[in-house]
């Protein structure tokens, strides 16, 4: 089993170590392989199964994350009104939602990792991609920009009427899949009834739109945001 734990021991701390070798023993996978991204707060690896699939393992940080920034976000959340300010509570919170909102975003439609299970810091989902893993589209512009964003658009309105706002939106957290958006880090998505939610909207678009006017594609911002708010509501 120690030749099958590849999950670079001296990265984490024991608490973490511990953890993955439950989820390698419940036969999530057998072994990190390599690591895809560093995020501002977590880990990135991708990981194999017996059977030679592949799955993204996501491990947030317990000690050099900003946990106070995280409970900015989730102390508004309805699912989490009784958590409290403690730092290993509200990351292990923040990996459930990031799950949670990752289901809902998939039921409703939306193409993004499908989440297969979480334990405390440690989330395991969906690899999306072939050989190699799917390129976020500010390495990997769309072929076709207008229906690339026509998609993109289409995906934050069903996104809306499902409840959230990705709240975190840019050309870093969609992949360009096949020449389709494909939405990843949900760890910020954002109930409507949030006193942020319209601001988190707005900085969502304007990021997205940014993006592609860098990239010579014209987009109206606030054409797309007054689209996005009305079918919203709809």
């Amino acid at each position: 089993m120690k030749e099958k734990y590849k999950t670079m021991h001296n990265v984490f701390d024991e608490f973490t170590n511990r953890n993955l070798y439950k989820l390698i023993n419940e036969g999530h996978f057998k072994g990190l392989v390599g690591q895809l991204t560093l995020g501002k707060e977590s880990n990135i690896f991708i990981a194999e199964k017996d059977d030679g699939q592949k799955v993204i393992v996501k491990i947030y940080r317990l000690h050099n994350c900003d946990f106070n920034k995280m409970y900015d976000y989730i102390k508004y959340d309805p699912r989490y009104v009784n958590l409290k300010k403690k730092r290993r509570e509200v990351i292990f919170a923040w990996t459930q939602r990031e799950f949670r909102n990752l289901m809902l975003a998939r039921d409703a439609g939306i193409k993004v990792p499908t989440p297969y299970t979480f334990k405390f810091n440690i989330l395991v989902e969906e690899f999306i991609g072939d050989e190699s893993a799917a390129q976020r589209i500010k390495e990997q512009f769309p072929e076709n920009p207008k229906e690339f964003f026509e998609d993109t658009v289409n995906s934050i309105i069903k996104l809306g009427k499902a409840g959230l706002i990705h709240a975190d939106l840019s050309s870093f957290n969609i992949l360009n899949y096949h020449e389709k958006p494909c939405f990843i880090d949900f760890s910020q998505a954002t109930a409507l009834n949030n006193p942020n939610d319209d601001d988190y909207l707005e900085r969502d678009i304007r990021n997205l739109c940014n993006f592609f006017k860098k990239r010579k594609f014209d987009v109206d911002e606030s054409k797309v945001l007054n689209k996005i708010r009305i079918q919203i509501k709809k």
